[in-house]
């Protein structure tokens, strides 16, 4: 059963859900409407880690992926099956919790992420549900406010660009490893030196849309926040000397994303 914590991908469960969290409080949600939302964003993002790691299984044994939890046996496939099934059941109440609109927004955003793991990440639109999924997490926070309001279109925008600056960087150490297990999703079809050149764009133009996008001026924040993400992004162009395995670029969009969403909750309040 230990096995079911490193199988669930930890780490972005921990800090989605923390950052989404964070950005319910900025945004004036209740004490227990942040409860809510960090319940289901939690429940969702351990569905999708269970659901990648299921999937993925027969592949990671094939190339010999000694640090997945079902290579190495210390879980079996039936309790992440189980687990993954379970945590989407509890997701599904938790969202709607918030109201049928806000539910109705993260639900979508999960459906995508589960899209992903189930063929799309295959495909030439692999981006597409972390456009998706990203997009509309600072609407889940906004429509459970009271008058439900959307949020405005530049938070939508950027957390739809971050989401696509993460998936390509994301996938960048193992996009030869993809290819030999027939992943031919858009940074496999583009290859590392252009998928490389492409990332920083969806991620310096989130940053840019955060800083300049809220009413009034960027002020020093967004300025600093600005000159942060810009050497960031291009710290995602790691050169090819750095090996295939560099985790360099994922590394500079994590803090490009952190400096990001410290804007974004910055703003909070501008959501609604």
């Amino acid at each position: 059963m230990t096995g079911l914590v490193p199988a669930c991908h930890p780490e972005p469960v921990v800090v989605v859900t923390v950052l989404v969290t964070a950005l319910a409080v900025a945004s004036g949600r209740s004490a227990g409407g942040c409860a809510l939302v960090a319940g289901a964003i939690l429940t969702g993002q351990l569905s999708v880690g269970w659901c990648n790691d299921r999937l993925d299984a027969g592949r990671d044994t094939a190339t010999g992926r000694r640090d997945k939890p079902l290579v190495t046996g210390a879980v079996g496939a039936r309790t992440v099956t189980v687990a993954a099934a379970g945590a989407l059941a509890l997701c599904v109440p938790l969202s709607l919790a918030s109201g049928p609109a806000a539910g109705a927004a993260h639900l979508v955003g999960v459906a995508a992420a589960w899209s992903y793991n189930l063929g799309v990440k295959r495909t030439a639109v692999s981006w597409l549900p972390y456009a998706v999924g990203f997009g509309l997490l600072p609407a889940f926070v906004t429509l459970g406010l009271p008058g439900h309001p959307w949020p405005p279109a530049w938070s939508t925008a950027a957390g739809a660009l971050l989401g696509v600056g993460a998936h390509i960087t994301n996938v960048l150490p193992d996009i030869d490893a993809d290819l030999a297990g027939g992943v031919r999703g858009l940074p496999q079809r583009l290859g590392r030196r252009r998928a490389r050149a492409v990332a920083p764009v969806p991620l310096f133009a989130a940053a840019a849309l955060l800083a300049f996008g809220p009413p009034g001026p960027a002020g020093l924040a967004g300025w600093a926040a600005l000159a942060v993400t810009g050497p960031l992004a291009l710290a995602t162009a790691v050169p090819a000397s750095a090996g295939s395995a560099s985790r360099l670029p994922f590394l500079a969009t994590l803090l490009t994303a952190a400096a990001a969403v410290g804007l974004l909750l910055l703003h909070g309040g501008a959501l609604a």
